[in-house]
This record gives structure tokens, sequence and C-alpha cells, in this order.
């Protein structure tokens, strides 16, 4: 119940902000109706599959958007350079499986989605182990195996810090 609660109260908040209808009844309650049923959608979705990481992703969930956003700036920005200066930074295609760090499936897709979101990367496959990923340089791909970006996805989908 609290995971519909949260889920319905981010949906409705959300529609709200990105509509600006807050004086049209017709709508208010279009949007409304549309935000109980998606989260009226995603709480029996929660509740089919085996226990998963809860509203707590939900809250966590901001915060690693905002530092996804800078990484995908970032790494448009290394991207721009190898097409405009390609002596100076060069291409180099490699493929490698990385290690994840993540237990659930929604924080495996979470984090091969934000692999595939950041320009000049892409998640190939997904195992229970690891993901198998592209990168348009060795150095992108070095970053990756670094491992912030699966620590972070690893705490938004609650494991260790």
């Amino acid at each position: 119940m609290l995971y519909f609660i949260v889920l319905f109260t981010l949906l409705a908040g959300f529609w709200l902000l990105l509509s600006g209808q807050w004086h049209n009844p017709l709508l208010l309650a279009f949007g409304l109706a549309s935000s109980l049923f998606a989260a009226w959608i995603g709480a029996r979705l929660n509740q089919a599959g085996p226990a998963g990481p809860g509203p707590v992703l939900l809250l966590r969930l901001p915060a690693y958007l905002v530092w996804l956003t800078r990484k995908v700036v970032r790494s448009n920005i290394d991207v721009v350079k190898c097409i405009w200066k390609p002596t100076q930074y060069p291409i180099s295609p490699t493929l490698r499986r990385l290690p994840t760090l993540q237990r659930t499936a929604i924080g495996k897709t979470i984090y091969a989605n934000s692999i595939t979101l950041t320009p000049g990367t892409v998640a190939v496959e997904v195992t229970e182990t690891e993901i198998l990923v592209h990168a348009l340089t060795q150095a992108a791909l070095e970053e990756l195996a670094a491992g912030e970006m699966n620590r972070r996805v690893q705490q938004v989908e609650g494991g260790a810090r």
C-alpha cells in the first residue's frame, strides 16, 4: 500500500508539474485518474514479482538522475571532441564484459539503461553477473570499468554504500 501511495503521489505531482493545468477541473480529473491507474498497475506489477526494492528506490532515484544527467553531458562533450578532432581524440571501439553489483532485475535494468543513455556507450547484453558493453573509446570503457556508475545504481537499488 505504501508503494502505491508513494508512486501515485510522485506521478500526480509530476503530471501537475509538466501539464500546468491547475485551474481546469476536467483536465485535473483526467490527470489524477491516469496517475491512479498507472500507480495501480505499478503496484500490481510490484506484487506479481519477487520482493523488489519498493518505494525506497523511488525516493533515491531523483539524486541519481541528477548525477546521470551531468554524466551524459560530459560524455556528450567527449563524443563531440572525437567527431571534431579525430586525430587528437581517436575513436577506438571496444567491447568488454563488466561485472554488475545489482541484485534485482530493476537494478540491472537501471544500470544497463544508464550505460546506453550515456553517449559513446551501449549495453549490448545483460546476464545475471555482467553486462557486455560497447564503447566508442577505450577511455569511456575504462571509466565505466572503474565502477562509479555501478556503485551508484547499487545505492539506488538499496545495496551497500
